[in-house]
């Protein structure tokens, strides 16, 4: 039998379903979603393995117009997670026409000279007729390898996308175990869990303003102690991430705990505190502390 493994990049305009997909493909919950633009802020590795090939997912930072330093840091790296793949997944919103920043961000990706399936997402959105009028469009570019409408939502097609990537790959090793789900530490996703909380329960304005920091992480057999920093970036925003007599904080911390629970099959003591960093997104030092400068990208593309 051929063994068959490659990487495989996520990539698309923000909202188009990126994390709402690899989940599907997983099986399980391994990003965070939610409907806010930028959710994802790092590069993110799961690892499907078969008993005849291992394809590892690299999930990326929506590609965008950047309005601050971390937006630049974001796109870096969502073209940097690019190298050495052999297969991209382009995600387009198949509820929206294709605009001039879909074909800012396919421009790019066909320079990279390696195969691109089109992935039309959201097709639960469209009526039938319409669906087919825009996979005709979309064929009628001539540059994809594939042309794979799914919905990340219902998981429909999404095993026809997984074995049609098979054929794209070549034969090769095992990178990783067969029991490896995901390729970061575990306090990466518990900090990313508390943040998803927050982009659910605040409104527009905040999100892109939060960053979470694990600050202390103390694991006893029976239970884990997490003490977790919410950095914002105004006083004004403060009050609104607390809440009415810190109501607003608590039913987030309470949701966190228990997902974060659920992840560690422990009991988890879950502190959360806010902390006020002026326009922390255009500070090189904040951003390099948090992890969302990797210095080895700064000469790569913006």
């Amino acid at each position: 039998m051929i063994f068959k493994s490659g990487f495989i990049a996520i990539v698309g305009r923000p909202n188009a379903g990126k994390s709402t997909l690899l989940n599907q493909i997983m099986h399980q919950k391994v990003a965070i979603v939610s409907n806010k633009a930028q959710t994802t802020r790092n590069s993110i590795r799961a690892i499907v393995t078969t008993e005849d090939a291992q394809m590892i997912y690299i999930d990326t930072p929506g590609i965008h117009k950047p309005k601050h330093e971390l937006g630049k840091q974001l796109n870096r790296l969502a073209y940097a997670s690019l190298a050495g793949v052999d297969v991209i997944y382009y995600l387009l919103d198949a509820s929206k026409s294709f605009g001039r920043g879909d074909e800012f961000v396919l421009d790019y990706l066909k320079q990279q000279h390696i195969p691109i399936f089109l992935i039309l997402n959201k097709i639960d959105l469209l009526p039938k007729v319409k669906m087919i009028e825009r996979l005709i469009e979309l064929d009628n570019m001539k540059v994809f390898a594939e042309i794979i409408p799914v919905s990340a939502k219902t998981r429909d097609n999404v095993d026809t996308l997984l074995q049609l990537t098979k054929d794209y790959l070549k034969e090769g090793v095992k990178y990783y175990p067969d029991d490896m789900k995901v390729d970061y530490p575990e306090q990466f996703i518990l900090s990313e869990i508390i943040r998803e909380k927050l982009l659910h329960k605040t409104s527009d304005e905040i999100p892109h303003s939060i960053a979470v920091i694990i600050e202390q992480y103390k694991e006893k057999k029976e239970s884990v102690l997490i003490q977790a920093m919410i950095l914002i970036e105004r006083d004004s925003q403060k009050g609104i991430v607390i809440g009415k007599q810190g109501a607003l904080l608590k039913e987030i911390g309470q949701e966190a705990r228990l997902e974060c629970e659920t992840i560690l099959g422990k009991k988890v003591y879950l502190e959360l505190f806010v902390r006020v960093e002026k326009d922390w997104r255009n500070r090189r030092s904040q951003l390099l502390q948090l992890g969302y400068i990797h210095p080895e990208l700064e000469n790569g593309d913006e």
